[in-house]
């Protein structure tokens, strides 16, 4: 980006590449805004969405409106690939978790920080996150 600006700059065309990356900002954040807002889950909501994630290993969170779950890998180098699987697809999604690893473990805690508590989003981030785990032989 410098790179280009630099170049840009000696052509005597940073103002028009300045104003394009703007732009693009601009309409970049125009699109975000245009998502579906998400709301907290309703109780009927929780008990047919958690339910599943439940019998899967996630706990709901006694101190927060937050969904848990660790899990242990073989080595650092699956439970890193896992992390950076379930990264790329937080980043597409614009929701993304809060988690710790050390060596194989990666201990994940998802909630809607907008809604203050859960939300779709993150059922649908566990689930994406217990089918990657499930593929990495875990």
């Amino acid at each position: 980006m410098i790179a280009l600006l630099t170049r840009r700059a000696s052509g005597g065309g940073l103002r028009k590449s300045v104003s394009r990356i703007l732009d693009h900002r601009n309409s970049s954040a125009a699109a975000a805004s245009k998502r579906t807002k998400m709301s907290k889950l309703s109780p009927e909501e929780r008990k047919e969405s958690l339910n599943p994630l439940l019998s899967t290993g996630w706990t709901v969170q006694p101190d927060r409106d937050a969904i848990y779950k660790e899990f242990v890998f073989t080595n650092f180098n699956e439970a890193f690939g896992f992390m950076t699987r379930v990264a790329l697809q937080a980043e597409k999604m614009n929701h993304h978790p809060e988690w710790f690893n050390v060596y194989n473990k990666v201990n994940v805690t998802l909630s809607s920080h907008d809604v203050n508590g859960l939300s779709q989003r993150d059922v649908k981030l566990a689930t994406f996150i217990d089918k990657v785990a499930a593929g990495t032989g875990k």
